[in-house]
């Protein structure tokens, strides 16, 4: 048996129970996890705004690091004892995407902790498919806590900026939305060498993105956030990301573009908006913004991201906040219903 955070029903706490311990397929592993991000997109999942997501006694937590307690018979690449990270998108293996080296758009992949299929790292141990492709090692002297603290946060900010959009040194980069991922974009922009804008409605928030490479901060229910952005940056930013998702900050994050500038999305939208935002079209093409999307970053990649904490470049473990146990999870989300977190927590306990 293991033990496990376990959601049953949407918006309410989840129960924390023993559940029923898992084995590796051919192709996997077991990991025992030793840390796991609390993330926004877990509160999406557990308020009920994608109901894809299963109530039956399923388990949530997509930013786990542990260490390998099972191999199944087929892994080459990972061995009993060993300190993984996984990337939140589990993929084939063996598709065009995966192939291509886009396997976090794998058309037959699995969202750990979102799907049915692969329950998640709110928990003792969980189970990952392809281990070979799916699993990363920790680098020397990275700990689990630091991994969980990357997780699709980090990850998915670096692959946005790094890899999605046109960041040069001495660009201006918006970054509307200072949670875990905001703060990984401001840490990630400035790693890259742009002048860095932070928004957000909490003065704490700002405060840490400046610790973490912000060049200036817009607090943002006391001014026109576009008008502001633009002023500080003389005409507007060159990259500009919502990393919240409410129509409000995409909004606002395009308006504070300059021409031919790129507005990065990688905030998921809330109940209100569905899925739907209205964009101001014509000013677009007027302009020639880029609309682009990011999820996630295919392993891969993972490689470039720690060369770059290696060097000192990136600082991810600085915008871990607190570790909490198992048991305050359900907490934690509830306190995301009026943005009462502040960088990244982290489950340590199990």
């Amino acid at each position: 048996m293991r033990t496990a955070a376990v959601l049953t029903e949407y918006d309410a706490p989840l129960s924390v129970t023993e559940v029923e311990s898992v084995t590796p397929g051919a192709n996997g592993i077991v990991v025992e996890t030793d840390a796991c991000g609390i993330c926004r997109s877990d509160w999406h999942a557990w308020k009920g705004h994608w109901p894809s997501v299963p109530t039956d006694e399923h388990i949530l937590g997509h930013e786990p690091a542990g260490t390998v307690t099972a191999v199944g018979d087929d892994v080459e690449n990972f061995a009993v004892g060993d300190d993984v990270g996984i990337p939140f998108n589990v993929a084939c293996g063996h598709c065009s995407s995966c192939w291509s080296g886009d396997s976090h758009l794998c058309s037959d992949g699995l969202s750990l902790g979102f799907t049915g299929d692969l329950p998640g790292a709110f928990a003792s141990e969980f189970a990952i498919p392809n281990a070979d492709f799916n699993a990363v090692h920790l680098p020397d002297g990275m700990t689990p806590v630091e991994m969980a603290g990357l997780g699709c946060r980090f990850a998915t900010a670096f692959h946005g900026l790094a890899h999605k959009a046109d960041v040069h040194a001495g660009d201006w980069l918006a970054v509307h939305g200072c949670g875990g991922i905001g703060l990984s974009a401001v840490n990630v922009g400035a790693a890259l060498g742009a002048n860095v804008v932070a928004v957000d409605l909490n003065e704490d928030a700002l405060a840490l993105a400046e610790q973490v490479g912000a060049t200036a901060t817009v607090v943002a229910g006391e001014t026109d956030v576009p008008k502001a952005v633009q002023d500080v940056t003389n005409g507007g930013a060159d990259v500009s990301v919502d990393a919240l998702g409410i129509a409000e900050t995409c909004r606002n994050s395009i308006d504070s573009l300059a021409p031919q500038g790129q507005h990065l999305q990688v905030g998921m939208t809330t109940d209100d908006e569905a899925g739907e935002i209205s964009l101001p079209v014509d000013a677009m093409v007027g302009s020639e913004l880029e609309f682009v999307g990011v999820k996630g970053m295919p392993p891969s990649r993972y490689p470039e991201l720690f060369n770059m904490i290696a060097g000192d470049k990136l600082t991810p473990a600085d915008l871990v906040t607190n570790e909490v146990t198992l048991g305050d999870v359900s907490d934690r989300l509830a306190s995301m219903d009026d943005y009462g977190t502040l960088g990244m927590e982290v489950v340590t306990e199990f």
